[in-house]
């Protein structure tokens, strides 16, 4: 007879294990479990182990069998002494069911989503007399069914009375399993006979409910089309639990905790190519091995396709297999042919939706072939809907049946990501079924919707700007932007998928002339974001194919406005080219407006290069034009070049009322955002020429309008004015409140320019406080980060660098 057990198992076990010097995983390796298996067990997390389990336990720990019967009554939860019986009782194996598959060798990470199944699967923390049930959702080759069955294994031992296993075959290949036959092949499998299986669903889920009740079993349900495959097949009674995958979401099943699984990290999907790949030139450090976990989009399914490609063919550089994989048109071919490799996966789920008595579902599967035509994997519903040809509300219900399927992610309301492999599928099928007409058709209309967005958003950016009359007819479904933030924050969302679009569109003849409209649209939010590089690679493409195509006005503005990324980054000779250019370009096509710009450009270039009479010669240029074509835009700007070159001159009292002028006219037009401009460099002008009254007022003017239309950008610059201000009248404790302000704007705009152009007045203030050190420090950080984008600004920091030596 043993003594009384008063430990419950886990803490029983703890004891003998740290008793006999070993570590969980040396205590694994011992009695052949896994680690996790041996925490589960100390941690409580499983209950009533097998038998087997407690001797493999006891064998290892080398316990005696008082031992091992004290371990086997707390696995059954007693509490009274009883008889250790030479030979347990086991029940015949053909009336415990064990049809779980095998857990893979190979299975790597998900620990995090273990731990979620086993909790849900084995720890009685619902409402009581209520059934444990989980649902693990995911993309066709994610991993579902391995994950199920690794935690199904894991959690076996609370489930003394067996494990089910049945594949629902919901998306093939072969027709799905009903109800009634999911039901006969269960009850079945608990000893009932065939003959006595009832024909009605109904009658025979009542019976299997029956059968499973005072029974602790695990029920595994694989590969499920929806909830009404699942709903009969559930146990009625606690005691049982059940885990179900899908490529379906399965929301609508009550009770569920719901895991959808996504592709895995890079870590362990290097680790499982390593794993797989054994015995290959795969090294889990190597970039190749990195490579390849990218280009299969982390999906389980083909990181173990191409292991086992690799670990075939010993012999193959890795890199070999990666340029293959490389290739997109070929991409789907390397991960694997027939019924197991990853295209017929995605096409399993396609053919579900294609097959389905619902016309949603049929819609659906037909739109991802032109959702995948943009070079894009990111979708919101208002560009889908242009790509479709289809009202806004339609598109996002085809969307949502896509999401449903896993065949689209949501990343947010309205927002939507294919998996890379998904996404290769859709545009190998858009190639393969689309004609030609229809996939050009598609991409217009959503360049078109770029095109009228952007040239709302200068509507509002720039009222009067001369370039408003080049846009065409606005498209149907434009989104709602009533505001000029709201159509600058619209942009900065979609400018990645834009870009790489007109690079999509320049390799396609029937789409090139589309470019050139698009890239002069976008001036207002170029401007406005002050983002000069992307404004200088896209108008150079949209230049380029103007003229090629005739375009002459639109690549005349192109060719002005290549010319403002130079002058933002101090290459005025190259500015000063670009601007005689269009203007030569405007005079043979006699266009007023577009010279009239361009002699205000070149005014205005010409006084940062110093060349002040040059300047204030096309300055007074740019004013004629403007008053003979009633350009009062123009007018505006001529004013406040001469404002700007009267102050310089010394000429005080003709800048002021140039300025009063300009500033006067912006007024009248209603444009906020203009007269803040002006205010600011009519502030900058004065402040240079050491009119500091002045100065202050322009600046602070400015400084409010701009706060009251929110232009982070232009709020940037306006501290860093004011600091400058500060610094010079002596109060450099403003000086340095005003430039960290600025920074803070310069940086949650991601504006390095600017950012290095307020700490440069940073590290002036520091010097004007004695502070060398500390100025030396902020200017070094800002040559760091001026160097690639402006040498004239950097050269500028190199020179203060120079001239304030720190003291040896």
């Amino acid at each position: 007879m043993s003594r009384l057990t008063e430990d419950d198992l886990g803490t029983l076990l703890r004891k003998y294990r740290t008793g006999a010097g070993l570590t969980q995983a040396a205590l694994a390796e011992k009695a052949g479990l896994s680690e996790q298996a041996v925490s589960l067990l100390e941690r409580g997390s499983r209950r009533r182990p097998r038998i087997e389990t407690i001797r493999a336990l006891g064998a290892a720990l080398g316990l005696d069998a008082a031992a091992v019967e004290t371990l086997a009554l707390a696995a059954r939860g007693t509490r009274r002494a009883q008889p250790v019986p030479k030979e347990p009782p086991v029940e015949p194996a053909a009336s415990v069911p064990r049809q779980l598959p095998p857990t893979l060798p190979d299975f790597t990470g998900r620990a995090a989503e273990l731990e979620i199944l086993l909790q849900a699967l084995t720890r009685a923390d619902g409402p009581p007399g209520t059934v444990r049930m989980v649902a693990v959702t995911g993309m066709g080759g994610v991993g579902k069914t391995a994950l199920a069955v690794h935690a199904a294994h894991l959690a076996a031992d609370n489930f003394p009375d067996g494990q089910f296993y049945l594949d629902l075959r919901g998306y093939g290949p072969g027709d799905a399993i009903g109800p009634l036959d999911a039901l006969g092949q269960l009850l079945r499998s608990l000893g009932v006979d065939d003959r006595t299986i009832p024909d009605g669903v109904n009658e025979a889920a009542s019976l299997y409910r029956s059968r499973l009740a005072e029974r602790r079993m695990l029920i595994m349900l694989d590969n499920a089309n929806g909830a009404g495959q699942v709903t009969s097949l559930l146990p009625g009674a606690p005691g049982s639990a059940v885990i179900v995958t899908s490529r379906r979401a399965l929301t609508t099943l009550p009770g569920f905790r719901q895991l959808n699984l996504a592709p895995l990290d890079e870590a362990d999907s290097v680790q499982l190519l390593s794993r797989i790949a054994a015995g290959s030139q795969v090294s889990p450090q190597s970039p190749a091995a990195r490579s390849i976990a990218h280009l299969t989009g982390h999906l389980p399914l083909a990181v173990r396709l191409i292991g086992a490609r690799l670990a075939a063919r010993p012999s193959w550089p890795v890199e070999y297999i990666v340029e293959q994989l490389e290739d997109e048109h070929r991409r789907l071919d390397e991960l694997g042919t027939g019924e197991s490799g990853v295209r017929a996966s995605i096409a399993g789920s396609v053919e579900f939706l294609a097959n389905s008595n619902d016309k949603l579902d049929q819609q659906a599967a037909e739109a991802l072939d032109l959702l995948g035509l943009p070079n894009t994997s990111d979708l919101i519903t208002v560009t889908a809907a242009h790509l479709l040809g289809e009202p806004v509300e339609h598109t996002e219900q085809m969307l949502e049946r896509l999401v449903d399927l896993n065949l689209l992610e949501s990343i947010g309301p309205g927002r939507y990501r294919f998996h890379d492999l998904i996404l290769a599928f859709a545009r190998e099928r858009a190639h393969q079924v689309l004609s030609e007409g229809t996939r050009t058709d598609a991409l217009t209309r959503l360049l078109q919707l770029y095109t009228g967005v952007a040239w709302n958003c200068q509507r509002l950016t720039h009222t009067q700007s001369a370039r408003l009359p080049l846009a065409s007819p606005a498209p149907d479904l434009l989104p709602d932007l009533p505001d000029t933030q709201a159509a600058l924050n619209w942009i900065d969302k979609e400018h990645t998928n834009l870009a790489e679009l007109i690079r999509q569109a320049n390799r396609s003849p029937a789409l090139r002339s589309l470019i050139p409209e698009l890239a002069l649209s976008l001036f207002g939010y170029y401007e406005s974001r002050n983002r000069w590089p992307e404004m200088y690679v896209i108008d150079g493409v949209g230049r380029e194919v103007a003229g090629t195509l005739g375009f002459q006005r639109i690549a005349a503005w192109l060719e002005h406005d290549l010319g403002i990324p130079d002058v933002e980054r101090g290459n005025y000779d190259v500015a000063v080219n670009h601007m005689l250019q269009s203007l030569a370009m405007f005079r043979a096509i006699s266009d007023l407006p577009g010279q009239a710009r361009c002699c205000s450009s070149l005014s205005y270039v010409h006084s940062k290069l110093g060349n002040l009479d040059e300047s204030l010669s096309w300055a007074q240029q740019a004013l004629a034009l403007s008053l003979r074509i009633g350009d009062q835009s123009i007018e505006g700007i001529s004013h406040l070049a001469l404002g700007r070159l009267h102050t310089l001159r010394g000429d005080y009292d003709l800048g002021r009322q140039s300025f009063d002028v300009s500033i006067d006219l912006a007024k009248d037009s209603g444009n906020l955002r203009s007269l803040a401009k002006r205010y600011q460099i009519a502030g900058q002008s004065y402040l240079t020429a050491g009119q500091h009254r002045l100065a202050a007022e322009a600046l602070m003017a400015g400084l409010e309008v701009f706060h009251q239309i929110g232009d982070g950008n232009a709020l940037a610059e306006c501290h860093q004015n004011l600091a400058t201000f500060h610094r010079e009248t002596g109060d450099c404790a403003s000086a340095i409140r005003s430039a960290e302000e600025g920074l803070r704007f310069a940086r949650s705009y991601a504006n390095k320019q600017r950012e290095g152009q307020i700490l440069t007045e940073l590290g002036q203030i520091h010097a004007a406080q004695g502070h060398l050190a500390a100025a030396h420090s902020v200017w070094q950080q800002a040559a760091d980060l001026l160097r690639p984008i402006s040498r004239h600004d950097e050269a500028a920091v190199r020179a203060l660098l120079t001239e304030n030596p720190l003291p040896d």
